[in-house]
């Protein structure tokens, strides 16, 4: 059974994409800058965890070495979000991702699958599809683009497979706080009475952060479908509509105060994902 390598293991998607590969019977390598988080994870003491804090990046190390030469990558690390327009993605990170993800392809994985962003396809409206070519259009964005294509030129030099998981949105257990469901939990935990949001007429693709994770899983682990992959669910759908669907669920009530907050200014109103491409791929595990 493959050795697979997760960055970004203690982040949000992360939690979930080590449980399920754990769950799929994988050996497990876990890296992140937050120890402390990883020994308080579930799955912490079923993996090798090795702590990188990509700050101290040092190009005269081989890092497919130091992580004990995994087959696969799972490369989910990425700084600085929820930031989305700060310069700190294209200055910073783009280059030292970049630098890292060579020195791991130069001394031999072969293997990548990487999380995108759906920020990528730019201001677009209506469904989204994996042909449509990229015109992100904010720092963030940016960076990942270019960082996709730096990859794909390097695979004229090194020969590895390189999959780009492009990611919609997600909600679920240890969420960022400032994100619409944790700050909805968060109203109802507090007992009150009115929630605070935008005027939810927004339209978006949304997936539960463990079927985000298991879909991730499954396209790392198949080698027929490369390149570009939406992560999402295929569903428009408002953002009015699925926090109703929430609350209802959860057998929860609250008045929603629709408009309170502008709508983000970095995001086109109506979008949502094909998953034709994803559809493609088994993703029962």
């Amino acid at each position: 059974m493959d050795k697979i390598l997760v960055t970004g293991a203690t982040g949000f998607i992360g939690h979930f994409v080590v449980t399920e590969l754990l769950q799929r019977g994988y050996e497990v390598i876990a890296s992140s800058a937050h120890k402390e988080k990883a020994e308080a994870a579930p799955w912490y003491d079923q993996v090798r965890y090795v702590p990188f804090d990509l700050e101290k990046f040092d190009p005269a190390t081989d890092y497919h070495q130091f992580f004990g030469k995994p087959d696969r990558l799972l490369h989910l690390a990425w700084e600085g979000l929820p930031q989305y327009k700060s310069a700190f993605h294209l200055e910073i990170n783009y280059p030292r991702h970049a630098a890292f993800l060579m020195n791991l392809v130069s001394h031999g994985l072969s293997d990548i699958t990487i999380t995108g962003t759906c920020f990528e396809y730019g201001m677009r409206e209506g469904c989204l599809s994996e042909d449509m070519p990229a015109l992100p259009d904010n720092p963030y964005a940016m960076a990942k683009d270019k960082l996709r294509l730096h990859l794909e030129a390097l695979q004229k030099r090194y020969p590895f497979v390189l999959r780009w998981a492009r990611l919609f949105y997600m909600y679920g257990r240890g969420q960022n706080p400032k994100s619409l469901f944790s700050q909805l939990d968060n109203a109802l935990e507090k007992g009150d009475t009115i929630f605070n949001m935008s005027g939810g007429q927004q339209v978006r693709d949304f997936l539960p952060v463990e079927e985000a994770a298991r879909y991730i899983v499954s396209i790392a682990l198949q080698k027929e479908v490369t390149g570009i992959i939406n992560v999402c669910s295929g569903q428009p759908v408002t953002v009015q509509q699925l926090v109703e669907d929430y609350l209802r669920k959860k057998g929860r009530s609250i008045v929603l105060n629709l408009g309170y907050y502008p709508y983000p200014d970095y995001e086109a109103m109506r979008f949502w994902g094909s998953n034709e491409k994803l559809k493609t791929i088994n993703t029962d595990g």
